[in-house]
Formats: C-alpha cells, sequence, structure tokens
C-alpha cells in the first residue's frame, strides 16, 4: 500500500496487490470524520478531506486500515440490480469463436455469473464488473468503435458492464438492456454504484 498526497486536500491510496473497494468498504466503515469521499479504482482508492480538517493528519490512518473482503459470497436479499438482457449483440458469435465456446454456453456462463461493481468511470454511470467467468475473458477490440448504443452489455478483460449512453467504445457486444444505468434525474443517477451486487438474466 501507497499513501500519496494528491493535492492539499486529499490523497491517493495505491494497492496493486489488494482489492480497492474492500478498503474503500474499510474507509466508510470506520467512518473517520475528516474523509468527504471515496472513489475506488482498479488498483487505487481516492480519499478526499473534509475542508478545513488536516490531510497530513489522516495520512497515518489510512496507512492501518485492512481491506474488508467484500467481493465474495451472496449479497444480503434484496440488494441485487437484476439486469435483463437480450444477447443478440453483434460480437457475440465472435468472443464463441474467440473463446472455443458454443453461443448458447458463452449466454449461459455470462448469464450465470456473480457480480459486483468494482469502480465506475469512463462516463457517467459506466459500471465496472468483477464476477466474469475467466472462459470469457478476452482483451478489448483492436479497433474501438465510434459509436456503442447505449444499453449494450459488453465484456473486456476481466469485465462485464452496460453501456449507459451512447459513447466510443472498444468491448465486445453481446446483448442489449432496456435498463437505464445513468438518469441524472435520479436519486442517486447511477442504478449501479461501487459495491452494487448485479446479477444479469435473461430476458423472456
Amino acid at each position: 500500500m501507497n499513501v500519496l498526497a494528491y493535492g492539499p486536500g486529499a490523497w491517493l491510496v495505491e494497492l496493486p496487490d489488494g482489492d480497492p473497494l474492500g478498503y474503500a468498504a474499510a474507509l466508510a466503515r470506520r467512518q473517520h470524520p475528516d474523509v468527504a469521499e471515496l472513489v475506488p479504482a482498479a488498483r487505487t482508492v481516492l480519499v478526499r478531506v473534509r475542508v478545513g480538517a488536516s490531510a497530513a493528519d489522516l495520512a497515518p490512518w489510512l496507512a492501518a486500515v485492512e481491506p474488508d473482503v467484500v467481493a465474495s459470497g451472496d449479497p444480503p436479499p434484496g440488494e441485487v440490480v437484476e439486469i435483463p438482457v437480450s444477447y443478440d449483440g453483434e460480437d457475440l458469435d465472435h468472443v464463441a469463436a474467440a473463446t472455443g465456446l458454443g453461443v448458447d454456453e458463452v449466454v449461459a456462463r455470462h448469464a450465470g455469473g456473480r457480480y459486483r461493481c468494482a469502480f465506475c468511470g469512463f462516463a457517467p454511470g459506466f459500471a465496472y464488473l468483477r464476477g466474469l467467468d475467466p472462459a470469457l475473458e478476452l482483451p478489448r477490440r483492436s479497433t474501438p468503435r465510434t459509436r456503442v448504443p447505449a444499453g449494450a452489455v459488453a465484456i473486456a478483460d476481466s469485465y462485464a458492464a452496460v453501456y449507459p449512453s451512447a459513447s466510443p467504445g472498444g468491448w465486445h457486444l453481446i446483448g442489449r438492456t432496456a435498463v437505464t444505468l445513468w438518469d441524472p434525474g435520479r436519486d442517486p443517477p447511477a442504478l449501479v454504484r461501487p459495491g452494487t451486487a448485479v446479477r444479469f438474466v435473461v430476458a423472456p
């Protein structure tokens, strides 16, 4: 763990071999009065300090916190976001060929996964979901698309995701959903946030 100054009012905690989501959960559970915001990412957690508090005083406390274990096990009932998926993405056949699986097996493995949002980024509401079956792990497309439609269900590397809005993208598109991932008029706007458990289900 490395605790690095990030301007006058924040710390960037690097966890190259740890679990940023678990570390953020441990910080949130301890509820330090000088912590204003936590932003987990793939290997880091940004800790923003409350205005008027001493950032320097917070560093030793941050370095002493051990991450919680939050990425495994079943979430409590009622705390899973279910996303119905029509598995008809334009890359579905390619994913099947590249992984050596049949299309039905790709769908079964994707829908059978237990996912949890590790962090959000790239675009508002874009949640990086851990829990993808290792058999489905593929690198990003060599040539990104200039436009991916909102609701596209995709996989890349060890993550699954749903595009919350139309945007460029280089992930493999395996399906689509009508669920709205990002709605500025909703409180909170993001349907899936760090720590949220997600389950994909085959749409009827």
